[in-house]
C-alpha cells in the first residue's frame, strides 16, 4: 500500500466546493446549450488533476481538456467516459492510445495526417480538433488554404474524423479590442470556408468566456484560470459578471522560535540584520517547494496578524519576523485565509512580478495536496 502519511505541516489545500461554485457560476451565465470544458492541465495548474476534474465535472462540464498525452492517460486512467481533448501537440505514435480510448488531438499540419494514416489497426475512429492560428503564433493553420488541404487530407483517411476546429485568443484579457477582433474575424472566415461544419467548435477561453460577445461562446467554452477562482488580468477582475473564488490555499507551522538581540543577522549572506531585541520564527518551506526567493519580504499569517519573511528564502526553510514568542506549532497561512485577512495568489504574482497562472503551477510536488468539501 502507498504510504500517505503526512508528516510535514506544509500543505496546500484546495476547496473543491470553490471549484464547484466557481464552475456552476459560468454554467448559469453562459448560453443554452454551450459546454464547459475544464483545462485541467498542468496538474490543474498545481491544484491536483484528478480531484479537480471531478469536481469540476460534478457542477456541470462535460469536457476536460489537458496539454500532453501523458496528461491524457492519466485522465483516461480515471475517467473511462469522459469527453478529453489534447490541446497541444500529440505524437503519431499516441494515435493507437487516442483512437483506442476515444481521446480527442490536436491535429494542424497534412504531415502528421499523413504520418498517422501508416497506424494500422486502428478499432476506433480517431477524433480530430483542427488548431486554427488566428494570432497567437504558438500552432495551428495560418490559412484557408492550409485549413482546407489539412481538411481534405483528414476527411480522406478512413477512420480520421473532424470532430471539432478551434483557436486560441492571445489578448482576450485586454481592453483594447483590435487585436482580439482581428482572430475572431479570421477564425470566423476560416470556419466558415469548411464544406460542413465540425460537430464542437470553441474559441472562447476563461477571458472571452467572461469579458467578451456571448456569440463567441459557439458550441462550448475553455475554463481555465477562473476555474480555480483567478480572474485572467485585472480588466477582467474589474468586470467579472459573477463572483469567483481561490480555492487554492498554502499553510504550515512555526517548528522554531529564537529570540535575536541587536545586531544579530539571519540567513544566507546576512541579508538580515535585527536593528532592536526580536523575535524570529522558522517555517519548513522553501524554494524547493515553489517558495521562490523573489518571495522574501512578502507577509504570512500568524494568529491572523501580517508577518514579513526576513533573510534569503532557503531551499526547505525561511523565516519570518514575529512580534511575539509564538508557540511552536501555531498555524502559519502562506495563501488564503486566517482571521479577518486573506493572502491571494495575485499578492504573490504582484510580488513576484508575475502572472497569477504561475503562482499554483511553481508550488512543487513535495507540498502535498489535500482538499476541503470533497
Amino acid at each position: 500500500m502507498e504510504h500517505t502519511q503526512q508528516y510535514r505541516p506544509t500543505k496546500a489545500i484546495i476547496d473543491l466546493q470553490a471549484i464547484r461554485d466557481n464552475v456552476h457560476n459560468l454554467h448559469s451565465y453562459l448560453q443554452e446549450g454551450v459546454q464547459i470544458i475544464a483545462v485541467v492541465k498542468a496538474n490543474a495548474y498545481g491544484h491536483g488533476d484528478v480531484a479537480v476534474a471531478r469536481a469540476a465535472l460534478q457542477a456541470g462540464a462535460s469536457i476536460l481538456a489537458v496539454a500532453t498525452p501523458d496528461e491524457a492517460v492519466r485522465m483516461r486512467q480515471h475517467f473511462p467516459d469522459v469527453e478529453l481533448l489534447v490541446l497541444g501537440a500529440a505524437p503519431v505514435s499516441f494515435v493507437q492510445y487516442a483512437s483506442d480510448h476515444q481521446i480527442m488531438l490536436t491535429v494542424f499540419s497534412p504531415e502528421w495526417v499523413k504520418q498517422a494514416k501508416l497506424v494500422q489497426g486502428l478499432s476506433k475512429p480517431l477524433l480530430l480538433h483542427i488548431k486554427i492560428d488566428s494570432g497567437m503564433g504558438r500552432i495551428g493553420v495560418t490559412s484557408r488554404e492550409q485549413l482546407l488541404d489539412l481538411y481534405k487530407e483528414i476527411q480522406t483517411t478512413e477512420n480520421f474524423v473532424v470532430d471539432g476546429i478551434f483557436t486560441h485568443f492571445a489578448t482576450a484579457d485586454e481592453e483594447d479590442a483590435e487585436y482580439f477582433d482581428n482572430q475572431v474575424s479570421l477564425f470566423k472566415e476560416l470556419l466558415n470556408a469548411l464544406p460542413n461544419k465540425p460537430r464542437l467548435v470553441h474559441a472562447a477561453n476563461t477571458a472571452t468566456a467572461l469579458a467578451k460577445d456571448a456569440a463567441l461562446q459557439f458550441d462550448a467554452v475553455r475554463y481555465g484560470i477562473s476555474l480555480y477562482g483567478l480572474a485572467p488580468s485585472g480588466y477582467v477582475a474589474n468586470i467579472l459578471p459573477f463572483p469567483i473564488r481561490q480555492a487554492f490555499s498554502l499553510q504550515t507551522e512555526v517548528v522554531h522560535v529564537k529570540k535575536l538581540k541587536a545586531g544579530q543577522s539571519v540567513g544566507y549572506g546576512a541579508s538580515f540584520t535585527a536593528k532592536e531585541d526580536c523575535y524570529i520564527g522558522t517555517l519548513p518551506i522553501g524554494y524547493a517547494d515553489g517558495m521562490i526567493r523573489k518571495l522574501g519580504g512578502q507577509t504570512v499569517l500568524i494568529a491572523g496578524e501580517r508577518c514579513p519573511i526576513v533573510g534569503r528564502i532557503c531551499m526547505d526553510q525561511c523565516m519570518i519576523l514575529l512580534p511575539r514568542a509564538y508557540n511552536i506549532g501555531e498555524l502559519v497561512t502562506l495563501l488564503g485565509a486566517q482571521g479577518n485577512d486573506f493572502i491571494s495568489i495575485d499578492e504573490w504574482a504582484t510580488k513576484c512580478d508575475t502572472i497569477n497562472y504561475e503562482v499554483p503551477c511553481i508550488i512543487t510536488s513535495r507540498v502535498p495536496r489535500t482538499y476541503n468539501n470533497e
